[in-house]
């Protein structure tokens, strides 16, 4: 934490770097001159520009190029920019190809979700919020629920990373997408090897589950705290749904519900430009959405705002239950006990995560079990002249959306990434500034307070590497040199 003064006589606190999350991230916050806060701001000072140097690219590279954006998520991307291939080029994959997709995918997603609920997020409860922050990790997490249960941890997801590097190819940048299907089928041999994962997946989610009950829903503080009003608001929601508006991660609609739970929007990946929109502050590298039929209002909540969120907590507000029966049951318990729908706890996002991890086992397992998941034909190959393409998944951190414009070559002309922590990025910054203002009063402030200020933006899992794709032209530079007692030499800008 770093106390400064700006020229106005306010106290500043700046939390740099804010910790446990991807990519890069400063809080801000202002205090007025009685201690109180001004404003915070959740400030991402990082810039990467894959939308500006995707230009002049083959368009059947993007599911590459877009997968370095992230070390984290680049299934994500992997996946999205291979659907906006398909409907780039006017193809329809296989079904075995796309259930092939969607396993792999359903993998990513329960380790991925593993990953920040024992690792990322998880520490702020299992160890607690009010912890030495030099505990409030892995570390310490295992130290907390002991050796057998970091082993399972461990375990589990290096299985489920070996499972997608055998179908992906690789389990950090994978290679298996192509315009059409997929560049690997699944051999009989290898079936067995993926339902033994699945199986051990589902009884791991489920763990997972008894984990959270016994350690945060069986603590009152912590019940208290995820339903405080410093944890709260009321947006609109949005996530991707099948046919019957159950929450799915691979393939569907996108379902818009307004802050009391009604329908808002139903529409089409190809058709999101006409419901999305973006908003620029110049305090920020990240683009604010909101939803263009109700219009920017700037960072408020209720139903006259164009904000929404995305992320575990808006998908299972958006959708009308899950597709499989333990997520189901897990999904109806969590709803129960938060009130109903929707919920507009943000803190209540780890929860939904573990709903999802209950999903993506059962489908994983279902998809295992499915006789056309060993199907011969994998791929349709292109034939039609590539104009534009949109694909859409839901990614650990909410909805993602990829649009691809190429000359009759397929050249890259044009692309246009709306991450899922852009899509939160409104909701994020109106919560930093909410919880701080609830937390701190007459100026205290210790280590504790700020964490919990930094669990705002936890609970949505951000990845800022992803978040910040655009290149407007200059990056602010800011050099630093120190001696060996770290005393500050000298101070370079630009």
């Amino acid at each position: 934490m770093n106390n400064q003064t700006p020229q106005n006589g306010n106290r500043r606190i700046t939390i740099d770097p804010i910790t446990r999350l991807e990519g890069h991230g400063k809080i801000d916050i202002f205090l007025n001159e009685r201690g109180d806060v001004d404003h915070a701001y959740y400030q991402i000072p990082e810039l990467r520009g894959f939308e500006t140097f995707s230009r002049g690219r083959p368009a059947e590279e993007m599911p590459q190029i877009t997968s370095r954006i992230c070390g984290v998520c680049p299934t994500a991307h992997h996946m999205a920019g291979t659907k906006a291939l398909d409907s780039l080029y006017h193809v329809d994959p296989p079904p075995t190809a796309k259930k092939i997709r969607e396993l792999i995918y359903s993998t990513f997603m329960l380790e991925d979700h593993a990953l920040h609920v024992y690792i990322l997020g998880g520490p702020d409860f299992i160890v607690g919020p009010d912890a030495p922050k030099e505990t409030r990790n892995v570390v310490g997490v295992i130290n907390t629920v002991g050796p057998d249960v970091g082993r399972k941890v461990i375990s589990m997801r290096k299985r489920l990373r070996d499972i997608i590097s055998l179908l992906g190819g690789k389990v950090i940048h994978p290679v298996f997408g192509l315009p059409g299907g997929v560049a690997k089928g699944i051999s009989r041999d290898e079936v067995g090897r993926i339902r033994d994962a699945a199986d051990d997946g589902v009884e791991f989610a489920l763990f997972t589950l008894e984990v959270f009950k016994k350690i945060v829903l069986g603590y009152k503080a912590y019940v208290d705290m995820i339903t405080s009003e410093a944890y709260t608001h009321r947006t609109y929601y949005m996530g991707m749904v099948d046919d019957r508006n159950r929450v799915n991660f691979y393939d569907g609609r996108i379902r818009v519900v307004d802050p009391s739970g009604k329908e808002f929007a139903l529409f089409n990946a190809a058709s999101y430009a006409d419901h999305i929109a973006e908003h620029v502050e110049p305090w920020s590298y990240v683009k604010f959405c909101y939803l263009k039929q109700v219009g920017w209002k700037g960072f408020t909540d209720g139903p006259a705002s164009g904000v929404y969120a995305v992320a575990p907590l808006a998908r299972l507000n958006a959708a009308e239950g899950m597709a499989t029966p333990k997520a189901q049951e897990a999904y109806e318990e969590y709803m129960k006990t938060l009130g109903g729908k929707p919920v507009h706890f943000t803190l209540a996002n780890h929860w939904a995560r573990i709903v999802e991890m209950i999903y993506a086992a059962e489908r994983m397992a279902e998809l295992a079990r499915d006789p056309e998941i060993t199907g011969e034909t994998i791929r349709v190959i292109p034939t039609a002249r590539p104009t534009s393409g949109v694909g859409v998944v839901e990614a650990p951190r909410g909805t993602l959306f990829h649009h691809y414009e190429t000359d009759p070559n397929g050249i890259m002309q044009n692309a246009n990434l709306i991450v899922a922590t852009q899509n939160n990025s409104a909701r994020i910054a109106m919560g930093i500034d909410k919880t701080a203002k609830e937390l701190i009063h007459a100026g205290a402030v210790n280590e504790s307070l700020l964490n919990r200020i930094e669990m705002t933006f936890r609970a949505y899992d951000p990845c800022n590497a992803c978040a910040t794709h655009s290149l407007p032209g200059a990056m602010p530079l800011r050099i630093r040199l120190f001696d060996h007692s770290r005393c500050l030499l000298r101070e370079i800008v630009r």
